[in-house]
């Protein structure tokens, strides 16, 4: 193919915005008047989650503390209670960190400036961009999973991305902007739902692409994927299982928790006090006397 990456980019700007005018989900932190913390509360949520599983949470967390405020003004456990089974709970926490620093530096409201936004407790690289562009319409490159499929696809023509993100990938997103902020803020958006529900990883719906006549690795037979394994994550029988009955325990509970009951939660005793000693280190359980333990106060 003739055309250039960053040449291609400009005209699939238009078929994937007209394609997400039409076909995007409606989801409740799109709403225009949900707000930046809705947003935040969503992106910390959505992070290795799916977002079936987050909609039941992120409903139940934005009723109980609307604000910044709200959850800053509980302790940390309450986060991590509430965060129930959307797994990785150490978001809770860091969410709850960001919550606090926002009343503190930024009088309750979420700020807009994308400096302000990647200094807050937990906020990375990527959460700032979708903080910015998602709630404030500010034109930065948002890339996650799908987004990177969806360029490595129809820029690059290849089958996958690398396993891991990369500088380049961020500067194959960063030249496929759009221009205008606005226009910038839309397609990062309509690029990441693209990869969602159309340029999946294992079955893509090619047919109902938007830009399929202009996809290079379309045009170039969809080659097979050749490189380096992708190794799916296991969950049963490991150390994060282990970590989620021990924490399942003691969200249940209304206070602290004897030992030997986090001890019949799980049957090897080498892995449960690894995945214990791992929660205290982590911050997610605290440590009392006589042998109990509680989520954090």
């Amino acid at each position: 193919m003739s055309d250039s990456p960053l040449s291609l980019a400009s005209a699939l700007h238009g078929p994937v915005l007209r394609w997400y005018a039409a076909n995007a989900r409606t989801l409740p932190w799109r709403d225009p008047s949900a707000g930046a913390w809705a947003v935040m509360v969503s992106e910390f949520m959505l992070q290795q989650t799916p977002v079936a599983r987050v909609l039941p949470a992120y409903e139940v967390w934005m009723e109980r503390w609307p604000k910044p405020a709200d959850l800053a003004g509980e302790a940390p456990g309450e986060a991590v209670r509430a965060w129930d089974r959307l797994g990785y709970p150490r978001r809770a926490l860091r969410l709850h960190a960001a919550a606090r620093a926002i009343v503190e530096q930024h009088g309750g409201e979420v700020p807009d400036d994308h400096a302000a936004l990647l200094a807050l407790p937990g906020v990375g690289t990527y959460t700032a961009a979708a903080i910015a562009s998602f709630a404030f319409g500010q034109r930065h490159a948002v890339v996650d999973t799908n987004v990177r499929r969806v360029f490595a696809r129809a820029l690059t023509g290849t089958a996958q991305p690398s396993i891991s993100p990369t500088a380049a990938d961020q500067r194959l997103a960063v030249s496929a902007l759009p221009d205008d902020e606005p226009t910038a803020a839309r397609w990062a958006v309509a690029t990441m739902e693209l990869g969602a529900l159309v340029c999946t990883a294992r079955t893509p719906r090619c047919a109902e692409c938007p830009i399929r006549s202009q996809c290079a690795w379309v045009l170039a037979g969809s080659p097979q994927y050749s490189g380096p394994p992708r190794k799916g994550q296991t969950y049963e029988g490991t150390d994060r299982q282990a970590r989620g009955r021990l924490l399942a325990v003691l969200r249940a509970a209304a206070g602290a928790v004897a030992k030997a009951d986090l001890d019949a939660c799980w049957p090897d005793q080498l892995q449960r006090e690894r995945a214990l000693d791992g929660l205290v280190a982590d911050g997610l359980v605290d440590p009392l006397p006589r042998n109990r333990y509680a989520l954090p106060a």
